[in-house]
């Protein structure tokens, strides 16, 4: 398994397909709603995939927002989700998000996932809110 932070589109493109078939096919989320003005090689975003027997299954990117490295879009794709790689894709962002002298991560858990942030050092800061009709809750947790 290793990460590799995206610089070309072509892996850029590799990204959207698992997220496509993660939050659009799987969980309903419509395809306007899944990408947004963040979502390009040049922005405020560092996108990241991670690869399994050289092929690419889990993706995501950070964002940053008032001294705050805002972990988004992350997933797997099903069958390679026992292996870790959630994990690889939060530390992986979250030293990105530090290299860039960011004091905090957040993000917004889906509640399903809630206790695996827990795990990673994220606390709950919020009540359940709904994006995309799933339901969520703020996490965050200190890079220092």
């Amino acid at each position: 398994m290793h990460t590799k932070r995206i610089t070309i589109q072509e892996d850029l493109h590799k990204a959207f397909l698992i997220r496509e078939k993660v939050f659009v096919d799987e969980q309903g989320v419509p395809l306007e709603e899944e990408f947004d003005q963040f979502d390009t090689l040049e922005g405020e975003c560092e996108h990241i995939l991670v690869y399994y027997q050289e092929e690419a299954v889990g993706t995501g990117r950070v964002r940053y927002i008032n001294h705050f490295g805002k972990l988004e879009r992350i997933c797997i794709l099903e069958p390679y989700r026992k292996y870790g790689i959630g994990k690889v894709i939060i530390q992986t962002l979250e030293e990105i998000a530090r290299k860039k002298g960011m004091k905090h991560a957040k993000l917004h858990g889906q509640t399903q996932a809630e206790g695996f942030y827990h795990k990673l050092g994220y606390h709950t800061s919020s009540d359940i809110f709904i994006e995309a009709d799933i339901p969520h809750v703020l996490m965050i947790k200190s890079l220092e």
